[in-house]
């Protein structure tokens, strides 16, 4: 018995490691999503509202209309995520809105996280499955990736991921992509740093202003829908 005791020991310590790590990266944004949650007990959101969901270009997007065409607009982005985050939460940050159309942004930390483009389509497949059998009459609007300069090194992947993106929306009925990449882009076909804030990677607020009527004219054609 005395043999056994160490390498149960350190087996033990090994699976605590583990279970660590994975509580750690599996619950990262906890603290995020319970302050929605306390948000909508303090004031009930409105039925149907235009969701936003998605990483830090969607948490940051502060100046967001709170209505379009009548309908409000409620943006729950949560900075870092990916979508497999966002598949981890959808019950909490999409389910219970029952949102009218719902609009995603994700992939930009896939990507700089390693994941190929096939690998994070994979995991948008299983986020467009669980909001039409979810979610049957939302409609959901894709968000390409965007460029930037401190990603410029993705470049490459991130237009092969949109691309998926395309040819994914084209094969389900209810959702659609809008372009939000091209508009960033220089005569080089780089992206722009006028549209770019000190950190290269986040919009500023000429970046935002560039995406606003694209994506809202977006939402508008998924309403007619």
């Amino acid at each position: 018995m005395r043999f056994r005791c160490p390498f149960l020991v350190l087996l033990f310590m090994h699976l605590g490691i583990l279970y660590g790590a994975e509580s750690a990266t599996t619950h990262r944004f906890e603290a995020e999503i319970l302050k929605f949650e306390a948000v909508d007990r303090r004031i009930p959101p409105p039925p149907r509202p235009i969701l936003f969901v998605g990483s830090s270009s969607v948490r940051l997007w502060t100046n967001l209309p709170t209505s379009y065409l009548g309908r409000p607009v409620l943006n729950r982005g949560f900075g870092g995520s990916t979508l497999k985050d966002l598949l981890r939460y959808f019950n909490r940050v999409v389910v219970p809105y029952g949102p009218s159309v719902l609009v995603v942004y994700e992939g930009d930390n896939d990507l700089a996280e390693g994941q190929t483009p096939a690998g994070i389509a994979q995991d948008l497949a299983l986020l467009l499955d669980r909001s039409e059998s979810e979610l049957p009459g939302t409609e959901v609007l894709l968000m390409t990736v965007k460029p930037s300069p401190l990603r410029l090194h993705l470049l490459e992947a991130q237009r092969d991921f949109n691309r998926r993106l395309g040819a994914m929306a084209a094969a389900r009925r209810r959702v659609n992509v809008v372009d939000v990449a091209s508009p960033l882009l220089n005569s080089l076909g780089e992206p722009d740093p006028r549209f770019f804030a000190s950190d290269r990677l986040h919009l500023n607020a000429d970046g935002y202003e560039t995406w606003l009527k694209p994506v809202m004219l977006a939402i508008e054609d998924r309403l007619k829908h």
